[in-house]
């Protein structure tokens, strides 16, 4: 019999987390204050950050280290979900064709129905530890709301969330999830700050963007002092280290397979998904000399890595937090309203962004309803419905799939399924009545908005 899932035993759970900062060749380029445009202190990050995290982020004390071991009660939550299975989708082999074997990490399992919660968890202890009692932060399709909503109430904490208008209306279950678990919700921009309000002025109706909701959330924190820190569910190192859970368990079941992938793919917004899956493969690529593809998949309505400039940037719309490089399409960059809403943001990750730069990954960009096709494509053959973020990812693995049948190659493809799409019906009932439109974004917009960002040496 063939076997089809690969499962590791909770005692196989990883234990520690990889801190890729460690591997790469020189040091990510300093983070910036907009003020003194000087490289800022932890002491400048103590309002938004416990300790503990601000030194994971920056890799120092007893965080500058590879490996840096997961505390015992953080593992404990992880046990409600963890480790996830690893499936060989088989059935999509056969009604594709093709000689390749297409494997996925489903991330889906968690209590929330996405990779989130391996970093809301550990955000919520450290926190929780320091004596925070309440967290701010935004969320764009409601995954990393409903994560750390989740989070907070495994560790006693409230929670506010700033979701970003048209998700709040298009995803009113997510809300709902998030406010059963406990957390109040607004959607942004709102009338419970500043920023909010000067959008709100400029149209009533505006939809929002995770750039405005991380400026709304940020303020929040920074006007609710001492008992109120801020919590973002992708873009910075230490959530991107948090997530390696993800490829640390996949590379174990990819032996258990007797298999190793030359493609790993994962869709991409700030980077944390895929950042999970791929930075443990990053790792076997530059220290051991694996020849492993690794492609990140954006939507061509925001192409960061595609069309945006790999520059020092504002990581909110508002202009308020410190600056870092990353590739950006500029922090005044509003998306259009498509259906995979984490993956609306205008920037990447620092770590994804110096990876791509140097050429160890690679990236490309699709069009939204080639997205769905390839989700319904999937659901059709798996039975499982992804999130449309995910399903950027199936869109290349099927690619990738159909290129190996051109060309007769039995290629190994391993592509991250970071969500359900149980809270996205409406995307594909749109999709399904042929409703959806593409949405391309034009390049010459990311020059206008980035010509008006500060220049930092």
């Amino acid at each position: 019999m063939e076997q089809t899932k690969f499962l590791l035993d909770e005692k196989e759970m990883p234990t520690a987390w990889y801190n890729i900062q460690m591997d790469l060749d020189r040091p990510l380029p300093p983070v910036i204050h907009p003020g003194t445009q000087q490289p800022i202190s932890p002491a400048d990050l103590a309002p938004l950050f416990p300790m503990e995290l601000i030194m994971q982020e920056a890799a120092v004390g007893p965080y500058a280290a590879r490996y840096i071991d997961i505390p015992e009660e953080v593992q404990e939550a992880y046990r409600l979900y963890r480790p996830t299975p690893l499936i060989r989708a088989r059935r999509l082999e056969k009604a594709l064709g093709t000689p390749a074997q297409i494997y996925f990490k489903y991330e889906g399992v968690s209590p929330v129905g996405s990779h989130k919660p391996n970093t809301a968890i550990p955000q919520a202890y450290y926190n929780k530890k320091q004596g925070t009692k309440r967290l701010a932060t935004e969320t764009g399709a409601g995954q990393w709301g409903s994560a750390l909503a989740f989070a907070c109430r495994l560790f006693d904490l409230e929670c506010k969330v700033y979701m970003v208008n048209i998700s709040y209306q298009q995803k009113p279950y997510r809300r709902i999830l998030m406010e059963t678990y406990g957390a109040q919700i607004v959607a942004s921009p709102s009338n419970d700050t500043n920023a909010g309000r000067k959008f709100r002025t400029q149209d009533a109706n505006h939809p929002g963007s995770l750039g405005l909701a991380i400026s709304e959330a940020v303020e929040d924190a920074m006007t609710h002092q001492p008992d109120t820190k801020y919590s973002l569910g992708s873009v910075l190192n230490h959530v991107l280290m948090h997530q390696t859970v993800i490829g640390e368990e996949a590379l174990k079941q990819m032996e258990k397979a007797g298999a190793y992938p030359d493609v790993v793919i994962g869709c991409v917004g700030g980077g944390s998904n895929f950042g999970g899956i791929a930075l443990p493969f990053v790792r076997e690529k530059i220290k051991n000399g694996k020849k492993t593809r690794i492609v990140a998949v954006e939507p061509t309505a925001a192409p960061s890595l595609t069309k945006g400039i790999y520059t020092y940037d504002f990581g909110d719309t508002a202009q308020t937090i410190p600056l870092v490089k990353m590739h950006t399409l500029g922090s005044s960059f509003i998306p259009a309203p498509i259906h995979a809403g984490g993956l609306r943001y205008h920037g990447v990750s620092p770590i994804i962004s110096r990876l791509y730069d140097d050429g160890v990954i690679e990236a490309t960009a699709v069009k939204q309803n080639a997205v769905f096709d390839a989700a319904v494509q999937f659901t059709r053959a798996e039975g499982i419905l992804p999130a449309p973020e995910s399903a950027h990812a199936i869109r290349v693995a099927i690619d990738e799939a159909l290129r190996a049948k051109a060309a007769g190659e039995n290629k190994v493809i391993l592509f991250n399924l970071s969500g359900h799409g149980h809270f996205d019906l409406g995307g594909y009932q749109q999709y399904l009545n042929g409703e959806l439109q593409d949405y391309e974004y034009p390049a010459e917009e990311v020059k206008k908005a980035v010509a008006a960002l500060p220049q930092i040496a």
